[in-house]
């Protein structure tokens, strides 16, 4: 039985333009609490942003920024910070790349430096609606929980290959494709943060159902009871998967959860 649906947002839940269709999903908010099915959203974004989604439903739970920060409105269930010794050794490695346009990201906010391309702060303000500008990153005093950068998209396999041999045991470079590059803790991603959620809640991950498109939801598909792949879904994440469902474009998530319930 399914205890806990968890969803990625970019490129699963959301459609292109950002939004969802809030009135099926009403209907069926409804009913998971009906069936005691908790809502779950696991994203490599900000906690602010993601939650701009969902002020109706204030019972999500949030396993936000790849799995380092995991909470609700009210609470924080789990955070998990860079050290600063790791900290400084993946900063001075990604910052002396070329290509790389970086945001350091941590639990207050997300920070660019001053010096960024001004275009590319807006765009990231989409996603993360708590972004600050800074003179140099050893100005910021915050919980380091990631590194965002978004690099050339037909770089990307390469840079991330490029990353995981400068950052062993620093740092685990992981991507959705698209030019755009996580670095997160070794050892944590949204399964693992599925997992620390699931044993507060006295859930299995056996008892959860996920949905992804990206390659950063390869470990959350593999690892819940029932992995679900989007119709737009890489080709890995797709054959990881137990099933398939229509593409995020057409609410495949929603439409998935529909005929679950509906069985």
């Amino acid at each position: 039985m399914i205890k806990l649906i968890a969803t990625d947002m970019d490129g699963s839940f959301l459609r292109d333009d950002m939004t969802y269709d809030e009135a099926s999903f009403k209907t069926l908010h409804a009913d998971m609490q009906r069936y005691g099915i908790q809502w779950v959203v696991a994203s490599g974004n900000q906690y602010y942003q993601l939650k701009s989604f969902f002020k109706a439903y204030p019972d999500t739970i949030y396993v936000a920024e790849n799995g380092a920060l995991i909470r609700d409105e009210t609470q924080i269930y789990a955070m998990h910070a860079f050290k600063q010794a790791a900290i400084d050794q993946i900063l001075a490695t990604i910052t002396t790349m070329p290509d790389l346009q970086i945001l350091v990201c941590g639990v207050k906010s997300a920070y660019a430096l001053r010096t960024e391309d001004p275009a590319h702060v807006t765009e990231m303000r989409k996603y993360y609606h708590h972004l600050a500008v800074v003179d140099d990153f050893a100005s910021i005093h915050d919980d380091i929980l990631k590194f965002a950068i978004s690099c050339p998209p037909e770089k990307t396999l390469a840079i991330v290959n490029e990353l995981r041999d400068k950052l062993t045991d620093l740092g685990e470079p992981t991507s959705s494709g698209h030019g755009d590059i996580d670095i997160i803790q070794p050892g944590l991603n949204k399964a693992a943060g599925l997992k620390e959620l699931g044993d507060l809640r006295h859930i299995e991950l056996g008892e959860m159902c996920a949905f992804g498109d990206g390659g950063n939801d390869l470990e959350m598909l593999r690892e819940v009871g029932l992995g679900v792949a989007m119709a737009n879904a890489q080709p890995a994440v797709t054959a990881a998967a137990d099933r398939t469902t229509d593409s995020n474009q057409n609410q495949g998530v929603l439409n998935f959860i529909r005929d679950a319930l509906e069985a």
